[in-house]
């Protein structure tokens, strides 16, 4: 929100330095980013010195009230030998200058002789630093005496950029008639512009009327309200219009004034000036009345043709109707594109059709046109979830919608007509009809809050009395009573973020902090019993699994959770992009993410992607939800998942030689190995899947995978991805291994107490166990009879070697592991040892069949 001091000046005095005033502001929660100098003096020199601790970035250029002044031009004369430029014969206050320029807005006065109104302008004596008209951006130069075809100039008319107010530069200033001659033009028209950062709950104050209600409420000055009122001498609007709000939850008011035999042309110029200073083009007096409201009372209006609305209406008084638009229905906007309408965009019409988009912009078939000469001024509120929507759904940003988007309050909707039209009627001649037009079917309720000094005294730590909160916040236009020490406040009518209740009152005491001083309130401690500390095991868990990872090596990724069917297809080995089960996005900020995800899988698996071939090693996780469409429900069922992928070398490229194999199923079972004995799990089992086709191991190899479960319940998926499913993705070479597990069932497993031991302090006893058995028999199922078998001395055992080969029998495999045997009471003796080995061996052969290998 660009905010010009002089406009400022118009509703509330100010007598601060436009830094103090900037850093006042901020600290009020309104952040000045910037104050940009047009012509007033600049703190600690100009735009391109040093500035003396500025408290914001501070930018523009400084008029030197000795050399550009204000100026009246005579006459405008022919250059003798150049047909596009003019010599102009100026007064300067002081003397006459011939003066040359090439402003096209000049040449129709050429060659009429002495005008009888002479022409008032910027002029820049020689020596006078400006900005360079005719170089892109902001190039500072100094007017310098010399001949431009044969014509001795010293001195220029000066042109916006020039004078650093805005980018045009196609023609010379013409300042209004009444502008004063000889007078600095820094002096006369010299402002400053403040760069304002306003977040969504201080939207009320985007408009200069809003920035001026928070000076006066800060530095204690009173605020002057402009003047609403208007003269209408026209004949009496009813019967010339109806309004009809077919749904007031969009629409809950629509106000409408006339103004006839208006004649269309250029603004004041010192309208054209504030609004080019506050970042918007002037047009033509009519569209630069409404814009000129929207910006200092915050009140986005829409000017129709009226005589174009009786055209379509046959002849008759047109009637204006707000309703959804209808199937294929669509309208040509102002800036000349077509659009086709969604069911859920309000519009503004007539009985032939579309005429506006709610809130958003207006049709182009009754735009404000040259020939205009009656005007129907539209005054609205509208819903700002609708407007937004609307808004993002057409990508059609305004300076309307960021308003209406925001909330504005129904009670402007007046104000901002009664404006309006007085503006219209002084700077285009026109005459307005008596009386307006008010549908107003949905008022919204007034919030009112009770607050007292106990409750500021609690929640800011300062101590003011109910007549000093009063105080505060009548400064803010509050209605405020004061009952047995406590104030009642009723919030203004420009107001809509006030609440009720305990948010009412939260609402209250950030108003009273602000405009009391962020910076006044002071340290203290806290004063209130802190409550009883809840622990979130839900949270404890998912950070205790991510610290495991990464002590793991692997590195968390954080993906979108908006994807779409087709995305998420890849990660089958027959891509289906079916559309069942998904939650579909309403209003999707791109087309390609339009549902919620399913599958953290497909999501870390697009980031493997991206990085593949600029890492020779991954090792990804990410924990997360995934979103399950549930019928008959608005609100989808929401899982949490957790994805890891591994690729790539086993080790990391070093100077040294290393480990060159790239990583293979066993790796990543290690890694979830140790992440379940990090969280202490006990009984996690590796299964072949029950099918192929399974759901939960699809996208896996079918020789290379695995179905994780802890006791009956199903853990999750983990495995080689399948051939088919890497086609669908630009992977590397090497095998991706991935894992896709239940966090909640993983997390609900983790026990809340562990049983520790003290560390045993007798010795060890290390054996190897060689063991031929069936091929068919896992692995899993040997480790069990081996620690039923060994009991509590059985410390430790680890599988280090598969063999296959000659010399064992065909349909057998061997299998060789390494066990540790240790007492806490003493130390073992080789009989004792011997016994458990023989005992070992025994129920192995019993259970399994297998035999020690020779």
């Amino acid at each position: 929100m660009k905010v010009p001091v002089s406009w400022l000046k118009d509703f509330v005095e100010i007598d601060l330095p436009i830094e103090e005033l900037a850093h006042r502001l901020t600290m009020a929660g309104l952040e000045v980013d910037e104050i940009h100098f047009v012509g007033l003096p600049m703190p600690g020199g100009s735009a391109d010195q040093p500035h003396s601790q500025p408290v914001t970035k501070i930018s523009g250029i400084e008029w030197d009230p000795q050399k550009i002044v204000t100026a009246a031009v005579y006459e405008v004369n022919p250059h003798p030998n150049a047909d596009r430029l003019v010599l102009c014969e100026l007064d300067d206050g002081e003397q006459i200058h011939t003066v040359l320029t090439g402003a096209p807005n000049l040449y129709p006065y050429k060659g009429l002789g002495r005008l009888e109104k002479p022409l008032k302008v910027a002029y820049a004596r020689e020596g006078a630093r400006l900005y360079d008209g005719h170089q892109p951006g902001q190039t500072l130069i100094t007017l310098k005496r010399t001949k431009i075809r044969g014509v001795e100039s010293y001195s220029m008319i000066c042109s916006e950029k020039e004078l650093g107010i805005s980018e045009a530069h196609e023609g010379v200033i013409l300042l209004d008639e009444d502008a004063p001659v000889g007078v600095a033009l820094a002096d006369y028209m010299g402002d400053a512009v403040l760069d304002i950062s306003l977040t969504p709950n201080i939207a009320r104050d985007a408009n200069i009327l809003g920035v001026a209600r928070e000076v006066a409420a800060i530095t204690g000055k009173p605020l002057r309200e402009p003047d609403y009122s208007f003269t209408a001498e026209g004949g009496a609007i009813a019967g010339k219009l109806a309004i009809v709000i077919e749904e007031p939850e969009l629409n809950p008011r629509f106000v409408a004034g006339l103004i006839e035999r208006i004649i269309i042309g250029e603004s004041p110029y010192w309208v054209q000036r504030r609004l080019h200073l506050a970042g918007m083009r002037p047009i033509n007096n009519i569209v630069d009345a409404t814009n000129y409201v929207m910006i200092e009372v915050g009140q986005p209006l829409h000017a129709f043709d009226y005589d174009l609305l009786m055209k379509r209406a046959g002849g008759k008084a047109p009637t204006i109707i707000t309703r959804r638009a209808q199937p294929g229905e669509k309208i040509t906007t102002l800036d000349g594109e077509e659009r086709t309408l969604d069911d859920f965009t309000v519009l503004v019409c007539d009985t032939a059709g579309p005429l506006a988009l709610a809130g958003v912009m207006g049709g182009l078939e009754t735009e404000v046109t040259p020939n205009t000469r009656g005007v129907l001024l539209e005054g609205a509120n509208w819903n700002f979830i609708n407007t937004r929507r609307t808004a993002n759904a057409q990508k059609l940003p305004s300076e309307a919608s960021y308003r209406f988007s925001r909330g504005v309050h129904p009670a402007l909707a007046l104000r901002g007509v009664e404006r309006g039209l007085e503006l219209m009627r002084r700077w285009s001649g026109g005459v307005v009809s008596r009386g307006l037009v008010d549908n107003y079917p949905l008022p919204p309720v007034e919030s009112v809050v009770e607050i007292g000094s106990e409750e500021v005294r609690r929640w800011l730590g300062i101590e003011l009395s109910a007549a000093e909160i009063a105080e505060i916040l009548s400064r803010l236009d509050f209605k405020v009573e004061l009952q047995g020490g406590r104030v009642r406040a009723a919030a203004p009518d420009h107001r809509l973020d006030i609440g009720s209740g305990v948010v009412g009152l939260a609402d209250l005491i950030e108003e009273i902090a602000r405009i009391y001083g962020y910076e006044r309130i002071p340290e203290t401690r806290m004063a209130d019993e802190l409550p009883h500390q809840l622990g979130n095991p839900e949270y404890e868990g998912e950070e205790r699994v991510r610290d495991l990872l990464v002590n793991l090596g692997l590195q968390e990724a954080v993906t979108y959770r908006m994807t779409s069917t087709e995305r998420e297809s890849r990660l089958q080995p027959v891509p289906e992009a079916a559309a069942d089960g998904y939650v579909k996005i309403a209003n999707p900020i791109v087309n390609d993410r339009n549902v919620l995800r399913r599958s953290l899988l497909s999501s870390l698996l697009e980031v493997v992607e991206r990085n593949a071939r600029l890492r020779e090693r991954l090792a990804l996780f990410e924990i997360g939800p995934v979103f399950h469409a549930v019928s008959g429900s608005d609100l989808p069922e929401e899982a949490a998942r957790l994805a890891l992928i591994v690729c790539g070398r086993r080790q990391p490229s070093a100077w040294q030689a290393s480990d060159a194999a790239v990583m293979d199923f066993y790796d990543l079972k290690g890694i979830l190995e140790g992440l379940f004995t990090g969280l202490r799990l006990e009984g996690v089992r590796f299964l072949p899947p029950e099918s192929p086709e399974q759901a939960s191991t699809a996208a896996f190899h079918p020789g290379k995978c695995a179905r994780l479960l802890i006791g009956k319940r199903e853990l999750g998926a983990m495995g080689e991805l399948h051939p088919l499913v890497r086609a669908h993705y630009e992977l590397p070479e090497a095998p991706v291994l991935a894992a896709d597990l239940d966090l909640d069932v993983l997390l609900e497993q983790i026990p809340a107490q562990v049983e520790v031991e003290a560390v045993a302090a007798y010795p060890p006893v290390l054996e190897d166990l060689a063991l031929v058995l069936d091929e068919g028999i896992p692995a899993e199922r040997v480790e069990q009879v081996i620690r039923a078998a060994g009991g509590r001395i059985l410390k430790g055992l680890r599988l280090f070697d598969v063999y296959r080969g000659e010399q064992i029998s065909a349909g057998m495999k061997s299998l060789a592991y390494s066990l540790t045997y240790q007492s806490a009471e003493k130390t073992l003796t080789d009989e004792e040892v011997l016994k458990i080995r023989q005992r070992i061996i025994r129920e192995l052969e019993r259970e399994l069949g297998a035999k020690l290998r020779a």
